[in-house]
């Protein structure tokens, strides 16, 4: 009789989305120091992260446009993508070999019919 776990089968272990020790210390710590803050603070205390703050501060027209600015500058990133320079490579079309007609100052066939003149002229 064959041992082991078939192919794709998993046996064991943690299930898939269950934190670790580590992972569950660092959010008790976390949710106790955000208490302790609240605590301090009252009433005064936001409730959001830090993303939520920006927000709300660049949304607010009572303040200063600087602020505004500044805050949504923070925020971009965590909004929207940064977009990334794309290189074009390659023709679409024409061929290697055609290109180097063309750098050679021939051209194919079909091109000099429609220009309406050979490609000794054009020297």
């Amino acid at each position: 009789m064959p041992r082991g776990a078939k192919p794709g089968e998993r046996r064991g272990g943690r299930t898939k989305g269950t934190p670790n020790k580590r992972t569950i210390t660092l959010q008790e710590a976390q949710s106790k120091a955000a208490q302790v803050i609240a605590d301090m603070l009252g009433e005064h205390a936001f409730d959001g992260d830090a993303h939520a703050l920006l927000v709300a501060v660049y949304k607010d027209k009572r303040n200063d446009i600087e602020l505004r600015v500044d805050a949504a500058k923070a925020a971009i990133g965590f909004e929207k993508p940064r977009l990334q320079a794309t290189e074009h490579k390659g023709s679409i079309g024409v061929s290697h070999e055609e290109r180097l007609g063309f750098l050679d100052g021939e051209l194919p066939p079909e091109i000099a019919s429609a220009v309406g003149s050979d490609s000794s002229s054009r020297h």
